[in-house]
């Protein structure tokens, strides 16, 4: 099984826990022991928008900020990297070439971003799709896609299921406010519904329930099934 994961910067290092970053490098361990060829794109989170925040108001371009958020995922990329045991020795990626060798050679690749304009978020789906991966989890913040933004609306209802179009109808009115309040952005749906990629998008806190879902597709957040795909073989063993 070949599986990407997107894994947010505030869900990995909202702040420097070092206990905190051993158990998401432990599961990606246990999951790459199950035989699992696996891709990790980590985000910047909060630590990006201060750095940018500060940036912006030194006067820096877009491409500048762009470019210094990039680096902070890099920075949690080999954060992460850090906390991997004796047994896994990743390849820390800077481009989707280095990373596509380490995951078709049975490697674990970790990265961060690549070009300004573009998210990790897009980044993991492009790594994804490059390899032919089997799944692409989503490891965030949020419990799942929802129809409104569930700390503004009480009411808002959480999607179990939905199909990649769908996950684009509805990621795109959230993608056009401010904040952008989706837990993936509109790019990245896009490619999920180029590709028709299965996806899950999950509270990625736990590590456990990360690692769950990769293993078994046991989660409590949204299933993202291109129309007329069966549940897959590799969740039956």
């Amino acid at each position: 099984m070949r599986v990407v994961l997107s894994l947010g910067g505030s869900v990995l290092a909202p702040d420097l826990d070092a206990d905190r970053v051993a158990g998401h490098a432990d599961a990606i361990e246990r999951v790459a022991r199950e035989g699992c060829d696996v891709g990790v794109v980590v985000g910047g989170g909060g630590v990006a928008r201060e750095y940018i925040g500060a940036a912006r108001g030194l006067g820096a371009n877009e491409v500048a900020l762009d470019r210094l958020g990039i680096g902070v995922t890099r920075l949690n990329a080999r954060l992460l990297a850090a906390g991997f045991g004796e047994g896994l020795d990743p390849t820390l990626a800077t481009g989707y070439d280095d990373a596509e060798t380490a995951i078709r050679r049975g490697d674990t690749a970790v990265m961060g971003g690549v070009t300004p304009g573009l998210t990790t978020d897009a980044v993991a789906a492009v790594l994804a799709e490059s390899v032919g991966a089997d799944l692409l989890v989503y490891g965030t913040g949020a419990d799942g896609v929802y129809d409104a933004d569930p700390a503004e609306h009480d009411d808002a209802r959480k999607f179990d299921t939905l199909t990649p179009t769908e996950l684009v109808e509805r990621i795109a009115p959230m993608s056009r406010d401010a904040g952008a309040s989706a837990p993936v952005d509109l790019p990245a749906a896009k490619l999920i519904e180029r590709a028709g990629m299965r996806t899950i998008v999950l509270d990625g806190t736990d590590p456990q329930a990360v690692e769950d879902a990769i293993l078994t597709g046991a989660h409590t957040g949204t299933d993202v099934v291109p129309e007329g795909t069966d549940e897959p073989s590799y969740w039956a063993h």
